[in-house]
């Protein structure tokens, strides 16, 4: 049976569920012209598909495709959190080890202190270099720099995180100037 806008097409004598498929109603002129005779057989094949398999149609296809794609780029994304959280963890505690170093002074932030063991294993920071010190008692065991949030910066790693710091304050203290955006603001990234 045709239904309005549509025909009804049987699954093969009864034997299988019944497909509706809304076809385009026909047209006179230009409209009414058959193109390319394997776009017929295509459609044809897609009408004869049983309701549920979505082998070989090619929109499901693609949606599965791009789900896939984008199941990807999350995935990708989990992976780069975990590895981010992994680095705050070690960081953290890298950062409490430290601040359990004994200290005969007043550690203030902005200051760069050395990290030397005793022979007897104690490690204590001091404020002379190996350089200052000529002639080193103890084992030199790394320098850090004490950052103003009480973290912690290895000194090959001070040069960048200083100018890391200057970006973001020049960004905060420019924030007050910037305009209040409501659509995605890509400004800056393309450069």
């Amino acid at each position: 049976m045709a239904a309005e806008g549509g025909a009804e097409l049987g699954g093969g004598g009864g034997a299988g569920p019944a497909l509706a498929l809304a076809l385009v109603e026909g047209s006179t002129g230009r409209a009414a012209r058959v193109g390319d005779p394997g776009d017929l057989v295509a459609l044809a094949r897609q009408v004869q598909q049983p309701r549920g398999d979505s082998r070989n149609i090619p929109a499901d296809d693609f949606i599965r495709a791009n789900a896939c794609n984008k199941l990807t780029v999350i995935a990708e994304q989990i992976r780069y959190l975990q590895e981010q959280a992994r680095k705050v963890l070690d960081e953290a505690n890298r950062d409490a080890d430290l601040h359990h170093v004994a200290c005969n002074l007043v550690k203030k932030p902005g200051n760069i202190y050395y990290m030397y063991r005793r022979e007897s294993g104690q490690r204590y920071f001091s404020i002379l270099s190996p350089k200052e010190w000529g002639t080193s008692p103890h084992e030199f065991l790394g320098a850090y720099k004490l950052q103003h949030d009480m973290s912690w910066t290895p000194f090959e790693d001070i040069e960048r995180r200083d100018a890391e710091i200057n970006i973001l304050d020049k960004l905060l203290s420019r924030q007050a100037a910037l305009p209040p955006c409501t659509e995605p603001n890509f400004q800056g990234l393309t450069k």
